[in-house]
């Protein structure tokens, strides 16, 4: 849906002071409706603008757009922002222009990403793993390294599961029937993927490589000098080097986390919610053959993903595996933008373990839900140099996902189902020991499972947070903004798709995306809206379900803004 006219000035669309400017427009053009005319009307009487009251509408006496648009900014910042509702589902499809982007969407069950031009609206390439023998690619999250050209060129990283996941979206597939899981299922694919300008090429497979399979988050390391990788299935991440197009990754550390509760025999429920100890261990390969033993489905604690807001199902008994009483939930990485330090993200006790990465040691551990302490000592294991100790007096919530700010000054992550908000943390100290939780995030309709806040990005000058609330199946899922000076909802884009999922945000400071996946069978697609004024414009297509959505960096310093940074 196009929401400029053909005769408004190029040069006056999407420019950082348009909240105004578009206000203004449409008060001139009879777009408003009544309430915002006067709300129009009276930001303009306060500029000195002359304007006479029509039956159609406000008509301008003698003033040119262009005037209007430098009056309008002038009272920019003393118009207050209130929480609003946007009923995403009646924008239509964009037809905008959206700037010189390349857009990286991976498919899940559908095998494989495309990337999208987001200044034409075409696919430029695609590649589906079928192709090169992963008999079972669930392609899931991905991160792509910064390109100054990356219509010549670029490369990304995708991770893909494998195994069970593929029966949890109730799909009548006789797969399982057949024994073909035990035959060719085992997945967890880490794939290097190079554009070259015409087509996407397989470079390596980093699990075959190292011989750590992993399923689920993917980042890229603030420096673009590597990547780190986790899987919640088995508790393990590794950090990776980048390597050439002609060489093979190395691993540069990777750890396992395993949950000790204090009633090891107790009930499910109490495993977690009693208390207990997160041991980290810092693996190492094995010395015959210079790999780890954690291809496929090697390690697995639990037979299948925790799904959104599936973390009780655990705790509950209702997702097998083989030690889901060890479970922690290790299924991402985030990265501090301007310093050494990355955040393990644990879901079962909603905490992140702060790394070195130049000595590879946890040095900190931020414990998210209200009322727990805020940030728990680290201990080392006298018996083993390379395993160290967090003490939980109680687990509180299960969290989701996380983020640092694009100047490195705060983190947040989600607490989920017992508690439903957001914990923001000061991280402006340089000792991460010190980072202190400030405030939580908060709305009166997370309560219970759902609705919930899921993923999460901020604006490029970091003065907004975008954060995906999920509902369940299948109802529509949402997008909220919040105000990071005073962390309250200013916000929501409702009714946008089902299964919102990860953000972008354009590198020029004009858009944001949010992809929906619908469940894997359900509708899919990007819904748009502007960065600054938080107008909507519509939506994208996107075909196969996605799952995460990534905008091409072309410099490094927007690693800040991309996978990097937030989940």
């Amino acid at each position: 849906m196009n929401n400029f006219p053909s005769h408004e000035p190029p040069e006056s669309k999407f420019h950082a002071l348009r909240v105004l400017k578009f206000q203004v427009y449409k008060l001139l053009t009879g777009q408003l409706s009544p309430a915002r005319k006067l709300v129009a009307a009276g930001a303009m009487a306060g500029t000195g603008l002359a304007v006479g009251v029509a039956t159609g509408g406000l008509e301008p006496l003698g003033l040119t757009w262009n005037f209007a648009a430098k009056q309008a900014s002038k009272v920019v910042a003393s118009t207050p922002m209130k929480t609003e509702l946007v009923n995403a589902e009646k924008y239509k499809q964009s037809f905008h222009p959206l700037g010189k982007y390349l857009y990286l969407t991976p498919q899940k069950l559908g095998g494989g990403t495309h990337v999208v031009d987001l200044d034409s609206g075409k696919t430029l390439s695609w590649i589906s793993y079928w192709n090169y023998g992963d008999s079972c690619p669930i392609s899931h999250h991905l991160a792509a390294y910064p390109s100054p050209n990356p219509y010549k060129g670029f490369e990304f990283v995708n991770s893909t599961q494998g195994g069970d996941n593929v029966m949890i979206y109730g799909i009548p597939t006789p797969i399982k029937e057949r024994g073909l899981l035990e035959k060719w299922g085992q997945g967890n694919h880490i794939y290097r993927v190079h554009f070259d300008g015409q087509q996407m090429n397989l470079v390596e497979d980093v699990s075959e490589t190292t011989g750590i399979g992993l399923g689920v988050h993917i980042t890229v390391l603030p420096d673009a000098s590597g990547f780190a990788a986790a899987d919640g299935q088995k508790d393990v991440c590794a950090f990776f080097n980048r390597a050439g197009l002609t060489e093979k990754t190395q691993t540069q550390a990777a750890f396992r986390a395993d949950w000790i509760g204090r009633q090891p025999n107790g009930n499910m429920q109490e495993n977690w919610s009693k208390g207990g100890t997160v041991r980290l261990t810092r693996m190492v390969q094995a010395k015959e053959t210079g790999k780890f033993d954690l291809q496929g489905s090697k390690g697995n604690k639990l037979n299948w993903e925790m799904v959104p807001m599936a973390e009780n199902l655990v705790s509950t008994g209702q997702l097998p595996g083989d030690n889901p009483r060890a479970l922690t939930g290790l299924d991402a990485v985030v990265h501090h933008p301007g310093s050494r330090y990355s955040a393990l993200i644990l879901r079962m006790m909603s905490a992140a373990i702060i790394i070195d990465r130049k000595t590879w040691q946890p040095i900190a551990c931020l414990q998210n839900p209200e009322g727990s302490k805020d940030n728990l000592k680290v201990e080392k294991v006298s018996s083993n140099p390379d395993t160290w100790d967090i003490h939980f007096d109680d687990v509180r919530s299960v969290g989701h996902e996380a983020g640092f700010s694009p100047d490195g000054k705060i983190f947040t992550m989600m607490n989920n189902i017992n508690q439903n908000n957001m914990a923001v943390f000061d991280t402006s100290d340089p000792d991460p020991k010190k980072w202190k939780r400030i405030t939580f995030v908060k709305d009166k309709t997370w309560v219970g499972d759902y609705p919930s806040p899921f993923h999460l990005c901020f604006s490029m000058d970091g003065s907004k947070m975008f954060v995906s609330v999920l509902h369940p199946k299948p109802a529509n899922s949402e997008c909220c903004v919040v105000d990071t000076k005073t962390w309250k909802i200013i916000k929501k884009f409702q009714n946008i798709g089902p299964d919102c999922q990860t953000m972008a945000v354009s590198y020029d400071g004009k858009y944001v995306f949010q992809i929906f996946s619908g469940f894997q069978r359900m509708s899919a697609g990007a819904f748009i809206f502007t960065q600054d004024t938080l107008e909507p414009l519509g939506y994208l297509p996107n075909f196969g379900g996605h799952h995460d959505c990534v905008i091409v960096p072309t410099k490094v310093e927007h690693l800040r803004n991309s996978r990097c940074t937030t989940l």
